[in-house]
């Protein structure tokens, strides 16, 4: 069935068909899927036709010379990566002090650096005033007293649950600032019957980890209980350039745990398959226990990491210590060798 529902009472819906009929729907339990999209706060005119979120930038229908992209997150950064690479200048406003901060500072550090030598200008711990839009552009003018001026806005700081439309009023169900709700570890919200996955409960905010969602809540509804649980360490593949690939922890927080742990590095520029195919910028790391060998965490940052990065996740997921790579055989003229470069400078 296709429309719009919104909650009468804790257990049925009112649905507003496409053809202008409205259907009553009961039921005893209830899974809430219905995703996010861009966060629009009120002070900025998205109508103007130079400023755009994440999903209104699909349809430029002009080529900008200067691009203002605020927010850099994930998607801030990816797109950031997109119009450098398309020769568009590019100013990327971050409200923290340092990009992608859920990342390895040693590799959001790398990425930083690509990120000015590509020519994309950073601006940290800024935030914006006031946003103009005008017939040839957008000013943007910063609390810092910095005006920017630029073909196009793309503004891109988070996103926002689909849950206004919900009447969740009606059944007494708040969300957060950002539309999302808060669930338990079966995905329940603070209503027993009422179920919720994906984009609308935030973190991680990943398709694959919103189909385990979905499995999990259905285990739930179903037998009323769940024995599968989301991995706490879920796997990251951000397509800036290069693409960074990650798993598991990190330095700052193995510290945090006051974990023994040892770092392993590769540069790809020690490869002789990276030198034959001109992939200069590459950078591999893995954290391990001191003692046992262990995997504890895996990051890539290259202009190709995936196939990589799942040899890594192969072996982070079966906890095999790093001790066996050392004495693996790869063929020479791959980039597999990487991982005896890892296991043995410790």
């Amino acid at each position: 069935m296709q429309g719009n529902a919104h909650f009468i009472d804790e257990h049925t819906l009112a649905l507003e068909c496409h053809d202008g009929t409205v259907e009553t729907l009961t039921a005893e339990k209830f899974v809430i899927a219905c995703g996010s999209r861009p966060y629009h706060p009120n002070d900025v005119d998205f109508s103007h036709p130079r400023i755009y979120d994440s999903d209104s930038i699909l349809s430029l229908h002009h080529e900008p010379r200067h691009v203002i992209i605020y927010g850099a997150g994930v998607i801030g950064c990816e797109y950031a990566s997109i119009f450098r690479g398309m020769d568009v200048k590019v100013d990327l406003i971050n409200t923290r002090d340092r990009l992608l901060a859920f990342l390895d500072q040693e590799m959001s550090d790398s990425l930083s650096y690509h990120f000015w030598n590509s020519g994309v200008v950073i601006r940290h711990n800024e935030e914006y005033e006031k946003i103009e839009g005008c017939d040839d552009g957008v000013i943007m003018h910063l609390k810092s007293g910095k005006k920017l001026k630029a073909d196009c806005l793309l503004y891109a700081n988070g996103r926002t649950g689909n849950t206004d439309s919900l009447a969740l009023e009606n059944i007494g169900l708040e969300t957060d600032s950002r539309g999302q709700l808060k669930v338990n570890s079966m995905y329940q919200t603070a209503l027993p019957h009422v179920y919720a996955v994906g984009d609308v409960i935030g973190y991680p905010s990943l398709a694959s980890a919103a189909y385990d969602q979905g499995r999990i809540a259905a285990q739930a509804l179903v037998k009323g209980e769940a024995t599968a649980h989301l991995i706490e360490d879920i796997p990251t593949g951000i397509y800036t350039i290069p693409e960074i690939s990650s798993v598991g922890k990190t330095e700052q927080q193995l510290t945090a745990m006051k974990v023994p742990y040892e770092v392993g590095r590769a540069q790809f520029k020690h490869l002789a398959r990276a030198q034959i195919v001109g992939m200069n910028v590459g950078t591999l790391k893995i954290l391990f226990h001191r003692e046992t060998k262990e995997f504890w965490g895996f990051t890539a940052l290259a202009n190709a990491p995936p196939k990589l990065f799942i040899s890594a996740r192969r072996s982070w997921s079966r906890k095999v210590a790093v001790t066996p790579l050392n004495t693996s055989l790869t063929p020479p003229l791959t980039t597999q060798p990487w991982r005896k470069l890892i296991g043995l400078r410790r």
